[in-house]
Protein backbone atom coordinates (compact mmCIF):
# COMPACT_ATOMS: atom_id res chain seq x y z
CA UNK A 1 0.00 0.00 0.00
CA UNK A 2 2.93 2.25 0.52
CA UNK A 3 4.22 1.77 -2.86
CA UNK A 4 0.75 2.99 -4.37
CA UNK A 5 0.74 5.27 -1.72
CA UNK A 6 4.10 7.01 -3.21
CA UNK A 7 3.31 6.58 -6.55
CA UNK A 8 -0.11 8.42 -6.30
CA UNK A 9 1.73 11.40 -4.73
CA UNK A 10 4.68 11.03 -7.27
CA UNK A 11 1.96 11.30 -9.91
CA UNK A 12 0.46 14.30 -8.14
CA UNK A 13 3.71 16.11 -7.60
CA UNK A 14 3.67 15.86 -11.80
CA UNK A 15 0.55 16.99 -12.42
CA UNK A 16 1.10 19.91 -9.32
CA UNK A 17 4.33 20.82 -11.46
CA UNK A 18 3.21 20.63 -14.69
CA UNK A 19 -0.23 23.21 -13.94
CA UNK A 20 2.47 25.35 -11.82
CA UNK A 21 4.78 25.89 -14.73
CA UNK A 22 1.63 26.18 -17.87
CA UNK A 23 0.36 29.06 -14.88
CA UNK A 24 4.04 30.75 -15.62
CA UNK A 25 4.18 30.32 -18.75
CA UNK A 26 0.48 32.15 -19.33
CA UNK A 27 1.50 34.90 -16.54
CA UNK A 28 4.88 35.19 -18.78
CA UNK A 29 2.84 35.39 -22.00
CA UNK A 30 0.60 37.83 -20.60
CA UNK A 31 3.53 40.57 -18.81
CA UNK A 32 5.46 40.01 -22.37
CA UNK A 33 2.84 40.88 -24.48
CA UNK A 34 1.81 44.80 -24.21
CA UNK A 35 6.20 45.31 -24.57
CA UNK A 36 6.40 43.00 -27.75
CA UNK A 37 3.19 44.44 -29.06
CA UNK A 38 4.79 48.13 -28.46
CA UNK A 39 8.11 46.95 -30.32
CA UNK A 40 6.70 45.69 -33.16
CA UNK A 41 4.19 48.52 -33.59
CA UNK A 42 7.16 50.72 -33.23
CA UNK A 43 8.67 48.74 -36.02
CA UNK A 44 6.04 49.77 -38.78
CA UNK A 45 6.30 51.73 -41.31
CA UNK A 46 4.18 55.05 -41.19
CA UNK A 47 0.87 54.91 -40.71
CA UNK A 48 1.15 50.77 -40.69
CA UNK A 49 -0.88 50.41 -37.76
CA UNK A 50 -3.76 51.89 -39.27
CA UNK A 51 -4.12 48.79 -41.47
CA UNK A 52 -7.17 46.33 -41.10
CA UNK A 53 -5.23 43.24 -41.77
CA UNK A 54 -3.29 41.19 -39.18
CA UNK A 55 0.42 41.53 -39.26
CA UNK A 56 2.96 40.37 -36.92
CA UNK A 57 5.98 41.71 -38.49
CA UNK A 58 5.90 43.00 -41.68
CA UNK A 59 8.01 45.73 -43.70
CA UNK A 60 9.85 46.71 -40.74
CA UNK A 61 11.29 50.00 -40.49
CA UNK A 62 12.81 52.85 -38.54
CA UNK A 63 11.06 55.39 -40.06
CA UNK A 64 9.04 56.17 -36.49
CA UNK A 65 12.14 56.74 -34.55
CA UNK A 66 13.82 59.22 -37.31
CA UNK A 67 10.82 60.73 -36.99
CA UNK A 68 10.58 61.05 -33.66
CA UNK A 69 14.43 62.43 -32.92
CA UNK A 70 14.47 64.56 -36.23
CA UNK A 71 10.52 66.25 -36.83
CA UNK A 72 9.42 66.79 -32.80
CA UNK A 73 10.78 67.63 -29.44
CA UNK A 74 11.77 64.70 -28.41
CA UNK A 75 15.48 65.35 -27.90
CA UNK A 76 14.93 68.75 -25.57
CA UNK A 77 12.08 66.57 -23.69
CA UNK A 78 14.63 64.00 -23.23
CA UNK A 79 17.37 66.57 -22.04
CA UNK A 80 15.59 67.78 -19.66
CA UNK A 81 14.10 64.62 -18.47
CA UNK A 82 17.48 62.77 -17.85
CA UNK A 83 18.77 66.67 -15.98
CA UNK A 84 15.41 66.37 -13.54
CA UNK A 85 16.32 62.47 -13.02
CA UNK A 86 20.06 62.52 -12.50
CA UNK A 87 19.46 65.65 -10.01
CA UNK A 88 16.36 63.91 -8.26
CA UNK A 89 18.56 61.02 -8.05
CA UNK A 90 21.40 62.52 -6.68
CA UNK A 91 19.80 64.57 -4.54
CA UNK A 92 17.71 61.78 -3.17
CA UNK A 93 19.91 59.25 -2.57
CA UNK A 94 22.11 62.11 -0.43
CA UNK A 95 19.31 63.40 1.40
CA UNK A 96 17.30 59.95 2.39
CA UNK A 97 20.56 58.73 3.30
CA UNK A 98 21.61 60.97 5.90
CA UNK A 99 18.04 61.07 7.01
CA UNK A 100 17.98 57.39 7.66
CA UNK A 101 21.41 57.66 9.47
CA UNK A 102 20.68 60.19 11.48
CA UNK A 103 17.00 59.04 12.64
CA UNK A 104 18.71 55.30 13.01
CA UNK A 105 21.74 56.37 15.22
CA UNK A 106 20.80 59.74 16.69
CA UNK A 107 18.00 60.41 19.66
CA UNK A 108 17.36 64.14 19.48
CA UNK A 109 14.52 66.57 20.50
CA UNK A 110 11.29 65.43 17.76
CA UNK A 111 13.09 62.23 17.18
CA UNK A 112 9.69 60.47 16.71
CA UNK A 113 8.22 63.92 15.62
CA UNK A 114 10.29 63.75 12.22
CA UNK A 115 9.63 59.78 12.04
CA UNK A 116 5.66 60.59 12.44
CA UNK A 117 6.18 63.31 9.75
CA UNK A 118 8.16 60.99 7.16
CA UNK A 119 5.32 58.52 7.04
CA UNK A 120 2.28 61.08 6.91
CA UNK A 121 3.60 62.64 4.09
CA UNK A 122 3.11 59.38 2.26
CA UNK A 123 -0.53 59.54 2.91
CA UNK A 124 -1.36 62.63 1.10
CA UNK A 125 -2.04 61.83 -2.88
CA UNK A 126 -0.35 63.90 -5.61
CA UNK A 127 -3.50 65.26 -6.77
CA UNK A 128 -3.94 67.14 -3.36
CA UNK A 129 -0.32 68.23 -3.29
CA UNK A 130 -0.22 70.10 -6.50
CA UNK A 131 -2.25 72.78 -5.85
CA UNK A 132 0.07 73.86 -2.27
CA UNK A 133 3.29 72.93 -4.23
CA UNK A 134 1.91 75.08 -7.12
CA UNK A 135 1.85 78.05 -5.01
CA UNK A 136 4.91 77.79 -3.09
CA UNK A 137 6.86 77.26 -6.56
CA UNK A 138 5.29 80.44 -7.88
CA UNK A 139 5.97 82.17 -4.65
CA UNK A 140 9.83 81.39 -5.11
CA UNK A 141 9.89 81.71 -8.97
CA UNK A 142 10.98 78.13 -9.56
CA UNK A 143 7.80 77.57 -12.36
CA UNK A 144 9.09 76.47 -15.69
CA UNK A 145 12.36 75.71 -13.84
CA UNK A 146 14.29 72.12 -13.62
CA UNK A 147 15.18 72.67 -9.69
CA UNK A 148 11.20 73.55 -8.80
CA UNK A 149 10.41 70.21 -10.71
CA UNK A 150 13.33 68.69 -8.63
CA UNK A 151 12.10 70.02 -5.76
CA UNK A 152 8.74 68.60 -6.21
CA UNK A 153 10.07 64.44 -6.64
CA UNK A 154 11.92 64.61 -3.78
CA UNK A 155 8.62 65.61 -1.64
CA UNK A 156 7.59 62.12 -3.12
CA UNK A 157 10.83 59.83 -3.21
CA UNK A 158 12.93 61.41 0.04
CA UNK A 159 10.04 60.54 2.65
CA UNK A 160 9.55 56.33 1.57
CA UNK A 161 13.38 56.31 0.74
CA UNK A 162 14.67 57.37 4.13
CA UNK A 163 12.40 55.10 5.88
CA UNK A 164 14.04 52.21 3.81
CA UNK A 165 17.67 53.79 4.63
CA UNK A 166 16.91 53.61 8.62
CA UNK A 167 15.34 50.27 8.47
CA UNK A 168 18.62 48.94 6.66
CA UNK A 169 20.99 51.33 8.97
CA UNK A 170 19.35 49.57 11.92
CA UNK A 171 20.81 46.36 10.70
CA UNK A 172 24.23 47.67 10.45
CA UNK A 173 25.96 46.96 14.00
CA UNK A 174 26.39 50.42 15.84
CA UNK A 175 30.12 48.71 17.18
CA UNK A 176 30.96 49.86 13.45
CA UNK A 177 30.24 53.73 14.09
CA UNK A 178 31.58 53.24 18.04
CA UNK A 179 34.99 51.97 16.48
CA UNK A 180 35.00 54.95 13.99
CA UNK A 181 34.61 57.22 16.52
CA UNK A 182 37.70 55.33 18.38
CA UNK A 183 40.02 55.73 15.72
CA UNK A 184 39.20 59.69 14.88
CA UNK A 185 37.06 59.67 13.05
CA UNK A 186 34.22 62.56 13.43
CA UNK A 187 30.57 61.31 13.58
CA UNK A 188 29.55 62.22 9.73
CA UNK A 189 33.17 60.63 8.31
CA UNK A 190 31.85 57.52 10.04
CA UNK A 191 28.59 57.80 8.40
CA UNK A 192 30.50 58.38 4.75
CA UNK A 193 33.66 56.49 5.29
CA UNK A 194 32.85 52.78 7.07
CA UNK A 195 28.55 53.03 7.42
CA UNK A 196 27.21 53.78 3.76
CA UNK A 197 30.06 51.47 1.72
CA UNK A 198 27.94 48.43 3.74
CA UNK A 199 24.87 49.99 3.01
CA UNK A 200 25.35 49.86 -1.13
CA UNK A 201 22.01 47.35 -1.77
CA UNK A 202 20.07 50.05 0.04
CA UNK A 203 21.66 52.83 -1.54
CA UNK A 204 20.96 51.02 -5.50
CA UNK A 205 17.13 50.53 -4.23
CA UNK A 206 17.26 54.11 -3.33
CA UNK A 207 18.93 55.18 -6.29
CA UNK A 208 16.28 53.37 -8.73
CA UNK A 209 13.77 54.89 -6.50
CA UNK A 210 14.49 58.76 -6.64
CA UNK A 211 14.83 57.56 -10.75
CA UNK A 212 11.46 56.42 -11.47
CA UNK A 213 10.08 58.82 -9.58
CA UNK A 214 11.30 61.47 -12.03
CA UNK A 215 11.45 59.82 -14.92
CA UNK A 216 8.22 59.33 -16.99
CA UNK A 217 6.44 61.05 -14.26
CA UNK A 218 3.82 63.11 -15.78
CA UNK A 219 1.31 64.82 -13.01
CA UNK A 220 3.62 67.77 -11.58
CA UNK A 221 5.39 68.20 -14.90
CA UNK A 222 2.41 69.16 -16.86
CA UNK A 223 1.34 71.58 -13.94
CA UNK A 224 4.74 72.98 -13.31
CA UNK A 225 6.38 73.38 -16.97
CA UNK A 226 3.83 75.09 -19.07
CA UNK A 227 6.52 76.34 -21.66
CA UNK A 228 7.35 74.02 -24.40
CA UNK A 229 11.74 74.12 -24.11
CA UNK A 230 10.85 73.09 -21.03
CA UNK A 231 8.83 70.00 -20.74
CA UNK A 232 9.83 66.72 -20.10
CA UNK A 233 8.91 62.90 -21.81
CA UNK A 234 6.03 62.61 -20.36
CA UNK A 235 4.60 65.89 -20.93
CA UNK A 236 5.64 66.03 -24.40
CA UNK A 237 4.50 62.38 -25.19
CA UNK A 238 0.93 63.85 -25.03
CA UNK A 239 1.67 66.28 -28.40
CA UNK A 240 1.14 62.92 -30.20
CA UNK A 241 -2.57 62.26 -28.40
CA UNK A 242 -5.31 64.57 -30.23
CA UNK A 243 -9.11 64.42 -29.42
CA UNK A 244 -9.67 62.74 -32.48
CA UNK A 245 -6.61 60.78 -33.62
CA UNK A 246 -3.23 59.89 -32.44
CA UNK A 247 0.11 59.04 -34.17
CA UNK A 248 0.58 55.62 -32.99
CA UNK A 249 3.85 55.12 -34.68
CA UNK A 250 5.50 58.38 -32.94
CA UNK A 251 4.02 57.29 -29.48
CA UNK A 252 5.32 54.00 -29.79
CA UNK A 253 8.63 54.61 -30.36
CA UNK A 254 9.08 57.07 -28.24
CA UNK A 255 7.95 54.41 -25.59
CA UNK A 256 10.61 52.76 -26.81
CA UNK A 257 13.02 54.92 -26.75
CA UNK A 258 12.34 56.25 -23.25
CA UNK A 259 12.42 52.45 -21.61
CA UNK A 260 15.69 52.11 -22.57
CA UNK A 261 17.63 54.60 -20.05
CA UNK A 262 15.05 52.83 -17.63
CA UNK A 263 16.36 49.46 -18.42
CA UNK A 264 20.00 50.71 -18.35
CA UNK A 265 19.61 51.82 -15.07
CA UNK A 266 17.51 48.52 -13.51
CA UNK A 267 20.60 46.57 -15.20
CA UNK A 268 22.83 48.30 -13.31
CA UNK A 269 21.27 48.22 -9.73
CA UNK A 270 19.87 44.81 -10.20
CA UNK A 271 22.18 42.55 -8.40
CA UNK A 272 21.53 45.00 -4.90
CA UNK A 273 17.75 45.10 -5.49
CA UNK A 274 16.20 42.12 -4.12
CA UNK A 275 18.86 42.21 -1.02
CA UNK A 276 18.00 46.02 -0.50
CA UNK A 277 14.39 45.36 -0.78
CA UNK A 278 14.24 42.56 1.82
CA UNK A 279 17.27 44.16 4.26
CA UNK A 280 15.54 47.69 4.28
CA UNK A 281 11.66 45.86 4.40
CA UNK A 282 12.57 43.85 7.19
CA UNK A 283 11.73 46.21 10.57
CA UNK A 284 9.39 48.61 8.31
Amino acid sequence: MSTVTSGGRHERGRVASALLHGGLLVATAISIFPVVWLVLTSLKPRDGWLSTELQIFNEPSLGNYARVLTETEFPTWLLNSVLAAALTTALGVFVAATTGYAISRFRFPGHRGVMWLLLVTQMFPVAILIVPLYNLMAGLGLLNQIPGLVIAYLTVAVPFCAWMMKSYFDTIPREIDQAGLVDGLTPFGTFWRLVLPLARPSLAVTAFYCFMTAWGEVAYATVFMSQEEKRTLGVGLQQFVGQHWSDWGLLTASAVLIAVPAAVVFLLAQRHLVTGLTSGAAKM
